[in-house]
């Protein structure tokens, strides 16, 4: 069953029937709001990037995105750019592959971004949504959808934390502005 999260929402990674998650992917998926034939005709396409940051308390440890796919300890995966988003049929136009039990042991967050590479702003798009998937069975565990648009080109989605023994996923929705997740970092520290 899929929770909906709003803003400033937590929901705990363990397993209905006991136990810990394994693998989660966090999907991102949008699509153009343009409308109209000349609007489609004239506009660029939209790159939207996802983006998953790994912390160690308030010190970044190493980034996953388009241009650093793997993580150094392998743990945390990115599967591939996607330059133009989807048609909004909902599915995943960019995915990060996070293996739960890999995550070195000093990694206590991880944070996941998304930015308009080519420099649109929200409200240029629409459908926007991440979500976790449990990987071993494919079942969505939270979906965070985008809403409202807005003057911005970046938003910070969201974050998974160590919890106990465990893991804990927060929706942050924060907006921000930045074309890289470099730009996004100032604003990243916010949420840590």
């Amino acid at each position: 069953m899929t929770i909906n999260l709003s803003k400033g929402q937590q929901v705990s990674l363990s397993k209905s029937g006991g136990g810990e998650l394994g693998v989660v992917r966090m999907g991102l998926g949008w699509k153009s709001a343009r409308k109209g034939f000349l609007a489609r005709l004239t506009a660029r396409d939209i790159d939207l990037d996802a983006s998953a940051v790994l912390f160690a308390g308030h010190e970044p440890q190493d980034v996953v995105f388009f241009q650093h796919l793997t993580s150094d300890d392998g743990s945390v995966q990115h599967t591939g750019d996607n330059r133009v988003g989807g048609a909004g049929e909902g599915g995943d136009d960019e995915s990060i592959v996070v293996d739960l039990r890999r995550v070195p042991a000093h990694v206590d967050q991880i944070v996941f971004t998304v930015n308009s590479f080519t420099g649109q702003t929200f409200e240029e798009v629409e459908a926007a949504f991440c979500r976790l998937v449990d990987e071993s069975n494919g079942q969505e565990l939270a979906r965070y959808t985008l809403t409202g648009g807005g003057r911005h080109t970046a938003q910070i989605m969201a974050k998974v934390q160590r919890s106990g023994a465990g893991w804990q996923m927060t929706a942050i929705g924060a907006a921000a502005d930045g074309r890289t997740f470099q730009d996004l970092m100032p604003a990243v520290a916010q949420h840590l």
